[in-house]
């Protein structure tokens, strides 16, 4: 059982959450990566970690989350995504939206180590499955699927932005900036907000107080958090954004 079984979990706080600073816990053909655990505006739960599982590792086991929705994305290497029986490949920066109450199960297919994030949550709000199903029911994404749209700092690879089970929206894309350049003027909004580093490193100034990330790192910015990310460095940098409420 986790500590949230045991004590009440404490909001997580914006800033930033570094790779390199991930515990490492080897079990067997994988290995783990807990990142975070606890409650944010919307939700009464959210939790993170990261797996690698080594090559010829038996798949995770078949599950569905009774009250848990979950998002899925694909670090580096090449996964089997099985969903009530429909599988699909992911390669890196894929991503998969999972509903709960779904049947499914994770295989490393490729000839390295697959290495992935799982993102767990449950609303404040009451379950909405026929609202998730309604939009797409869970919707498994590979990044070379989507257009590219140059922007006048660089360019948009849009993933999905729906309503789903626990959220009233769940938006995701991946942007490029490019060289020393600022994606915004510094903003807030309702929703949520993580941006996980692809490439490259950028600084992320959050309610005036200024990060940097690299690849693997990602910023964390709760609801109506002012925030506003630049890539620092000479080369073009590239990252997840995604929001929920």
């Amino acid at each position: 059982m986790t500590l949230s079984a045991f004590a009440q979990l404490k909001p997580i706080e914006s800033g930033v959450f570094k790779w390199d600073d991930f515990k490492v816990i080897p079990n067997n053909d994988r290995v783990s990566r807990p990142i975070l655990e606890g409650v944010s505006t919307h939700l009464d739960y959210l939790e993170m970690h990261a797996t690698t599982q080594n090559v010829g590792a038996k798949p995770s086991t078949a599950h569905a989350n009774e009250d848990i929705e979950e998002i899925i994305i694909v670090k580096e290497g090449t996964m089997k995504v099985t969903i009530d029986g429909e599988s699909s490949i992911l390669g890196a920066n894929g991503v998969v939206s999972l509903m709960p109450l779904q049947m499914h199960s994770l295989e490393n297919v490729g000839t390295t180590p697959l290495t992935y994030y799982i993102i767990r949550y449950r609303s404040k709000k009451k379950m909405d499955v026929s609202r998730g199903v309604a939009s797409g029911n869970s919707l498994m994404v590979n990044a070379d699927s989507l257009p590219y749209r140059s922007t006048s700092v660089g360019g948009v690879r849009s993933y999905f932005d729906r309503e789903t089970a626990m959220c009233e929206r769940l938006e995701m894309h991946v942007t490029t900036l490019d060289r020393k350049v600022a994606s915004h003027e510094p903003h807030a909004h309702d929703e949520t907000e993580i941006i996980l580093m692809i490439s490259g490193e950028t600084a992320q100034m959050i309610d005036g107080q200024e990060y940097t990330a690299k690849a693997g790192d990602f910023y964390f910015m709760e609801s109506q958090s002012v925030h506003g990310i630049r890539n620092i460095n000479d080369e073009p940098t590239t990252y997840f954004a995604f929001k929920w409420k």
